[in-house]
């Protein structure tokens, strides 16, 4: 542990993709489809219940939200001084401005992240969360911004929002305009539903926020699922995500970015974890993040699974196993340290993500 700390600030160790998960019992206003909580649905039932059990949440009826709260709390005081990027999450809406409830998996209002992170602004800050469909959303992203959030996240698929529609168009000038960077999804979704419209995590389809001078953080480098390749028209072949998060982030040097978060879970680690750790010219704009509570899913990640893959020496399997018993993300940030390809590590710079959202555009290319 002290050698994963080695050379890192932890002031400067800001987790840049952690999500507020809950079922509402606070009045804060987070919202949960029926079908996460009905037995008659039972993938949407387990992926719920996946959630709370991660976040140390299921044992406190009546106070779920709370309790989330504070396993984090307690989590982050063994990681004295970093902090947590919480993300707030929009509702599904249609291109005609309406809200599909039906088609919401939950929904984590921007005041709830803002007044959680406002309650600990030791431990947390947070990301606002609005649909490029919604009626008021250039007025909501005003909002946001005066608020103090740090970026705007989204969830292509399950949100049902195409980034390459024109319809996001003035969206994008307003994030330019606000200076605030879009976390997006890309590449294969399973651990939220929603509207289920895959396409819309295709990398390439990001495009046109970059082209528009947004800084765009691809989440997950798209190292999960195929997409087609639409360079060679609209019915082209299905190629690796990760392939095509690779040709996009080579293009857009200045305002292409990657977060880390879910990269050495077992269904996305090998060649894209290998030639994350190999590209040492890509770890200048790679942002590390933990998809808190996933590190908490036990059956996400094998340590093992590394270990055969020649990413992680076999001593560390047993100290990494205790770790995350005790801290999962603590064991996420050790992990990551940990791991090495063709002799690489990750730049300590991944790790020290504040810069990157205190920072203006001024100072990546504009």
């Amino acid at each position: 542990m002290r050698a994963a700390w080695q050379g890192i600030d932890p002031a400067k160790v800001w987790d840049a993709h952690a999500h507020l998960v809950g079922t509402g019992d606070s009045g804060g206003g987070i919202i949960v489809n029926p079908a996460m909580a009905s037995f008659l649905d039972p993938g949407q039932y387990a992926r719920r219940l996946f959630f709370l059990n991660a976040g140390c949440a299921h044992d406190a009826p009546g106070s779920v939200d709370r309790a989330y709260i504070e396993r984090m709390h307690n989590l982050l005081a063994g990681m004295p001084g970093t902090k947590l990027l919480l993300f707030a999450f929009d509702r599904t809406y249609a291109e005609d401005g309406r809200p599909e409830l039906e088609h919401t998996a939950f929904h984590v209002p921007d005041a709830y992240a803002r007044d959680t992170a406002r309650a600990h602004p030791q431990l947390f800050e947070w990301v606002a969360s609005v649909h490029p469909y919604a009626p008021d959303a250039l007025e909501r992203l005003e909002q946001a911004k005066r608020d103090g959030a740090r970026a705007v996240k989204w969830l292509p698929a399950a949100m049902g929002i195409d980034p390459g529609s024109s319809r996001c168009q003035k969206f994008y000038e307003t994030l330019r305009k606000l200076d605030l960077p879009l976390i997006s999804h890309a590449g294969e979704e399973r651990a939220v539903l929603g509207r289920d419209a895959h396409d819309y995590g295709n990398p390439l389809r990001l495009r046109r926020p970059l082209e528009t001078g947004v800084r765009v953080v691809i989440a997950h480098c798209a190292s999960m699922g195929s997409d087609r390749d639409l360079d060679k028209g609209a019915n082209g072949p299905y190629v690796q995500s990760f392939s095509l998060f690779a040709r996009i982030f080579e293009r857009y040097e200045t305002h292409a970015f990657g977060d880390l978060s879910a990269i050495t879970q077992a269904n996305r680690a090998g060649p894209a974890l290998a030639r994350i750790i190999d590209e040492s010219s890509w770890h200048t704009r790679l942002l590390n993040g933990s998809d808190y509570p996933l590190p908490g899913v036990m059956p996400l990640f094998s340590v093992g699974y590394l270990v055969s893959l020649r990413l992680l020496e076999e001593r560390w399997a047993p100290v990494l196993t205790e770790i995350r018993r005790h801290n999962p993300l603590l064991f996420d940030f050790v992990l990551k340290r940990t791991v090495r390809s063709n002799g690489k590590a990750l730049a300590t710079g991944v790790f020290e993500t504040r810069e990157f959202f205190m920072r203006s555009s001024r100072h990546v290319g504009q």
